[in-house]
């Protein structure tokens, strides 16, 4: 009671303009009181009107009231500072801008606890209690404090809406049950609250299975992620050691060969180094035996030239000029061409093998990744529209641009985008990630393609038609058979005759694979390529055939 006591004087001796203890208090014609600066800026900031008003009670006064400061209150409110009263806080209890204000109390309003949904009314705990006490109040319905209640309020009949119209799905009153709504499925507001609330359940446990099912996925995802970075981390190891091992193979057989021609090298040196010394001794010998010829030449004495002749006229054996065996200047080339055919042969080993390494860390990722049945490619279904600007003259676009149909008549006038030769069309939205969709078709027979958008568009050659050229991949589809064609190459293909055909694009991946559609999904041709642009979906029409693109549920 005390707290509450302490609470009445604040709020009796505040300043409801600043919300603090009045200073210099004076009391306005109506009875109000405010701290004189408080009111005196109030009034100067209404000055431009020249009305003056209470800011409680909204009661205007004009002239401008002579403002005298009330010594009495002034007084009191000094006599509860020296008690121990002191300023009053902002408290919580109010009502700010983003609360719910109780519609009973007057000044400052305090934060309403709850609302009354048939007195239409928020309360504070002061002004509840009568909810309490009374048991007039007993049937009411008290919800969290809210600022929509007029909204329960017929704007027709100024009457509280407790029921509900089926027939035009809204809220209405009583009279309106009987006036506009005369003969509609009519129920009580908490009739259909209590339907609607049973499909809410429905709907949060819809909600709740299918988080927990995510959470599946995800923990699934995560165990996925765990497996791909551990066999990536162990293809890594492996593979560094495979190539290292390989290295240091060919690191011992660049050794091998080296110390080989080393040593070829030194015993061919060694040998000719031998003969070299022979010669030279061979050389000087016979320079010496020249120069005693030479002597002997110039002898006059006959005989003593005829006695030394026999012995200085005989010459040592020479060397064997086979044994020198002069050899082209080539030596070791041979073996620099046996080291370079076998670089180019490894050359095209590792280009070969890399290739297919390539394609083996490609598809092991794809392999696990790519839906395996209708309910998972239809997790990529997505929404394709044709684009009219691209039609050709005698095809009819309907049903919002996702149907296409050969007409007798030419139904549009030129485009720079049309195609001019050939019975096209191609979608407005582009396709890049994971795409699916299907195609339901009537008639001679369709074509159905996907294509890069600077495909040619004017004339009737190649360079236009799906398939005949390399910026198109299409499947023809006829009553009995199916045929795919990329850059004018025709591959025939087999498989259960269907007028649904479903089309899977991975592009990043490079796959574009074609299935055949009825009680079972088919695969009928698949491409593993790699697709340089954004592709854009396509149909090519036969005589009087149509194509729609199925909305996927």
């Amino acid at each position: 009671m005390a707290q509450k006591g302490d609470q009445l004087d604040r709020e009796t001796f505040s300043c409801s303009i600043c919300l603090d203890l009045l200073k210099d208090p004076v009391a306005i014609p109506c009875g109000h009181s405010y701290c004189m600066s408080c009111i005196k800026k109030h009034w100067n900031e209404e000055n431009q009107r020249k009305i003056y008003s209470c800011p409680q009670c909204r009661q205007t006064f004009a002239p401008r009231p002579v403002l005298v400061k009330n010594t009495m209150l002034a007084a009191l409110v000094e006599q509860l500072k020296k008690t121990g009263l002191q300023a009053a806080p902002a408290d919580h209890c109010y009502a700010g801008p983003e609360d719910v204000a109780c519609d009973v109390c007057t000044g400052r309003k305090l934060k309403a606890l709850t609302s009354c949904l048939v007195c239409l009314a928020s309360y504070c705990e002061k002004h509840l209690q009568p909810h309490f006490k009374s048991t007039t109040f007993k049937k009411h319905k008290l919800v969290d404090p809210s600022e929509k209640l007029q909204e329960n309020i017929c704007s027709r009949h100024n009457e509280v809406m407790k029921m509900f119209c089926r027939t035009d799905q809204q809220s209405i009153c009583y009279l309106c049950s009987v006036d506009e709504h005369k003969g509609h499925n009519t129920v009580s507001a908490a009739a259909e609250r209590t339907e609607r609330q049973r499909e809410l359940e429905v709907s949060r446990q819809n909600i709740q299975q299918r988080i927990q099912d995510r959470e599946k996925d995800v923990k699934m995802l995560q165990q996925q992620m765990k497996v791909v970075n551990h066999s990536a981390n162990k293809a890594v190891k492996d593979s560094e050691k495979i190539f290292t091992e390989l290295i240091r193979l060919i690191q011992k057989r660049s050794s091998d060969v080296k110390q080989q021609i080393r040593s070829q090298q030194e015993t061919e040196v060694s040998r000719v180094k031998e003969l070299q010394e022979k010669l030279k001794q061979e050389i000087t010998e016979l320079k010496r035996k020249d120069a005693e010829l030479k002597q002997l030449s110039h002898t006059e004495d006959h005989n003593q030239f005829l006695h030394n002749y026999p012995s200085l006229s005989q010459l040592s054996a020479s060397t064997d000029s086979s044994s020198i065996n002069i050899r082209p200047l080539r030596y070791f080339e041979d073996v620099t061409a046996a080291v370079s055919e076998l670089r180019v042969k490894l050359q095209d080993i590792l280009r070969e093998k890399r290739t297919n390494i390539s394609q083996a860390v490609t598809e092991a990722l794809l392999s696990e990744a790519e839906p395996k049945t209708r309910a998972e490619f239809l997790k990529y279904s997505c929404e394709i529209t044709l684009d009219p600007n691209t039609a050709y003259t005698y095809v009819l676009l309907s049903e919002g641009n996702r149907k296409a149909t050969y007409m007798s008549q030419p139904q549009s006038s030129c485009h720079p985008d049309r195609f001019t030769g050939w019975c096209q069309v191609l979608s407005r939205e582009s396709l890049t990630g994971r795409c699916y969709w299907e195609v339901e078709w009537r008639g001679g027979g369709v074509r159905v393609a996907v294509a890069y958008k600077n495909i040619s568009r004017a004339g009737n050659s190649n360079e236009c038609g799906f398939g005949f050229n390399d910026k198109s991949w299409m499947l023809d589809c006829n009553t009995n058979s199916y045929t795919f064609w990329f850059n004018n190459i025709r591959t025939p293909v087999s498989g259960p005759g269907s007028s649904r055909v479903g089309v899977y694009l991975d592009h990043r991946a490079g796959i574009l694979s074609f299935y055949s559609i009825s009680e079972t999904m088919t695969l009928l041709h698949r491409v593993q390529t790699t697709f340089t642009q954004p592709l854009y979906a396509g149909f090519w029409l036969y005589y009087e055939a149509t194509a729609e693109l199925c909305k996927l549920k």
